[in-house]
């Protein structure tokens, strides 16, 4: 089981969960063509966190990239950006 986690993406949950549940369930060898030549850009992001999580299971759980399988991916929500309003407190 390989864990990648990616944080401040700036794309919304919402167009990311869009591209997400196309490639649940399948090989990783089946989604990574798939992400390549979707035009979005939140499949941009899915693919390189995808490719980390290969990387991952290569290198640190010795696994085979042909055995492959996305069985959880989740996109949530973020934190919200606090913006500053200047005004006249009254002074």
């Amino acid at each position: 089981m390989a864990i990648a986690r990616t944080k401040n993406v700036g794309i919304s949950d919402y167009k990311l969960r869009l591209v997400i549940d196309q490639i649940r369930g399948k090989m990783v060898s089946d989604a990574i063509p798939m992400l390549r030549y979707m035009t979005s850009p939140a499949a941009a992001e899915i693919l390189k966190i995808l490719n980390a999580a290969t990387a991952n299971a290569e290198n640190n759980d010795l696994q085979s990239r042909a055995d492959l399988k996305i069985v959880r991916i989740t996109a949530d929500k973020a934190t919200w950006i606090r913006r500053f309003r200047p005004k006249a407190r009254g002074r």
